[in-house]
């Protein structure tokens, strides 16, 4: 099987937290860790317009579901996104993946 890597299009991350409850859930993680954590960057002034960046960042903890992975499911981050600006793609991929993307793109590997 493929080793898989977590991308992030973080221009369309709200900040809604539903990615880290998925996980911790997914995974059972205790309430003083996480698998993804969403972090906040700004305000930012940038052209007159004040604005904020939300960025979903994994932690050493995730290994983007590959159990879900190896039986067809996506990861429970990517699958309750509501957003979708998260995806597991075959680390091979990724290049392709992102090319289209823009400049507010992260990818995990873990």
């Amino acid at each position: 099987m493929s080793k898989y890597a977590l991308v992030i299009d973080y221009k369309y991350c709200t900040g809604c937290h539903t990615c880290e409850v998925a996980c911790r859930k997914e995974k059972n993680i205790p309430i003083e860790e996480y698998g993804i954590k969403v972090i906040r960057q700004g305000p930012i002034k940038l052209g007159g317009k004040w604005m904020y960046d939300f960025v979903p960042i994994p932690s050493n903890l995730c290994d983007v579901c590959t159990d879900r992975i190896e039986i067809g499911k996506d990861p429970a981050c990517v699958q309750h996104c509501l957003s979708a600006c998260m995806s597991a793609v075959p680390v091979e991929q990724i290049g392709a993946h992102i090319v289209d993307k823009g400049e507010k793109v992260a990818c995990f590997i873990p």
